[in-house]
């Protein structure tokens, strides 16, 4: 993998207690963070240098961002550089910690005293912290953020983008969540942070996302945890205890790349009865493709040949692929119901109506004889995400698609009445 000295750098922007982060010469709105090999605990009070920790780090967070960034999450992260490094785009950073909890642990239980440790929280607990290392990151009210009056990049915090970088927390860690439960580890709390990019004033996830940012049970049992706590925790720093703690970020480093990994997979098929609805078939194929899902386009009519759409149908069941059957039929729909009255698989009708019959052929699709399960969506895209919604029972993967498409729908209308209000002024 390519080193840092391939890449022209500039000024060194800023540098924390555990990266860098320096401009790129050649690629304006760029940057390059680059990892250390200090681990720290209690703001610096604690700090150490553990061999190989910045590529361990790198490594960790590029996954993170990947899975983020495939889920549909807008992040700063472009790609990962080298083994201690990666490129984002060149942020300023909104100076707050957003701690999201689903476990009562650690700080928490300290400043809410009869909190028992494990109480879990639905929905997630919130927290925000200003970062000032003086005064100890201070916890801070959404009200002191507001008056705090941030500007950076052009840009005003005002309630809209707390609003947002609110929304985002709770659906990254439920993303997170979500993909380290299929590994059988609990993601009990995590801390993440904001920027504003500099060339499109957007709020975007920042700054990394690894072994530092987390608590992290297995088994969702704390005496296993595989998280910079271990290190908080020690009682004495020796060589065998750091190297314990290098094995758990570690066993953290190769763990993430398997979310990355599908759990289960499965296609939809879309039977039509007549080319004729291909232009139909074709959305729902291009919706299915983007949260992920292979999609066949067969022909068939249940009317006119019934022997070849069951099968059809066999083929499908006979391979061991979930599948989920999508019955396009104009007219008087045979289809959708031949297939329900047939396949434990799941159906869902998208009849293609025309203006004229539509009212009434949509019956054939809606009103069915008893024992057929068949779903009616008339937007493709709808039928799509329906599917989609199915797999995500057993795909992390697809699931993590359809969290982020909620999260990406609600910051645009968001912003979309920030818009208005600011024409109405």
């Amino acid at each position: 993998m390519a080193s840092a000295s391939d890449l022209k750098l500039g000024e060194k922007l800023n540098e924390g207690k555990t990266k860098q982060i320096f401009q790129l010469v050649d690629q304006p709105g760029l940057v390059l963070v680059q990892s250390k090999d200090q681990i720290t605990a209690g703001n610096a009070v604690r700090k150490d240098q553990m061999e190989g920790k910045a590529a361990i780090a790198n490594k960790t967070t590029s996954c993170v961002f990947k899975l983020l960034q495939e889920s549909g999450i807008k992040s700063a992260f472009v790609k990962q550089h080298s083994d201690t490094a990666f490129i984002a785009a060149h942020c300023e950073m909104i100076p707050i910690e957003w701690v999201c909890r689903r476990v009562a642990t650690g700080s928490f239980l300290k400043r809410n005293p009869g909190v028992k440790e494990g109480y879990r929280f639905s929905p997630l607990k919130m927290e925000m912290f200003f970062k000032d290392d003086a005064n100890n990151d201070p916890q801070w009210s959404e009200e002191q953020l507001l008056e705090a009056r941030f500007c950076l990049a052009g840009l005003t915090i005002g309630q809209c983008e707390v609003d947002i970088m609110n929304r985002s927390t709770v659906a990254i860690f439920e993303i997170l969540e979500k993909a380290w439960a299929t590994q059988n580890c609990t993601l009990v709390d995590m801390k993440i942070e904001f920027g504003v990019n500099v060339k499109t004033q957007e709020i975007v996830l920042a700054d990394v996302i690894d072994n530092d940012s987390w608590r992290l049970w297995p088994a969702g049992d704390r005496s296993q945890q595989k998280d910079k706590q271990v290190y908080r925790d020690l009682k004495e720093v020796t060589p065998e205890a750091m190297q314990m703690v290098k094995r758990n970020f570690e066993w953290v480093s190769e763990r993430v790349k398997l979310l990355l990994e599908p759990q289960a997979s499965g296609r939809v098929v879309v039977l039509m009865g007549s080319t004729s609805d291909m232009a139909h078939c074709e959305k729902i194929k291009k919706a299915c493709t983007s949260y992920g899902i292979h999609c066949a386009l067969r022909v068939t009519s249940a009317h006119k040949g019934p022997d070849e759409t069951l099968r059809i149908k066999a083929e499908y069941e006979g391979d061991g692929i979930p599948t989920v059957f999508v019955a396009v039929a104009g007219r008087s729909n045979g289809l959708g119901p031949v297939m329900s009255g047939n396949t434990a698989y799941p159906v869902i009708n998208c009849p293609p109506l025309t203006p004229d019959w539509g009212a009434q052929d949509v019956w054939s699709s809606l009103r069915m004889p008893s024992g057929l399960g068949c779903a009616t969506i008339l937007s493709p895209d709808a039928a799509a995400q329906f599917a989609a919604q199915i797999f995500g029972m057993t795909d992390h993967l697809v699931w993590c698609k359809l969290r982020a498409s909620m999260l990406n729908t609600w910051v645009s209308l968001k912003l979309a009445d920030k818009k208005l209000q600011a024409c109405s002024l």
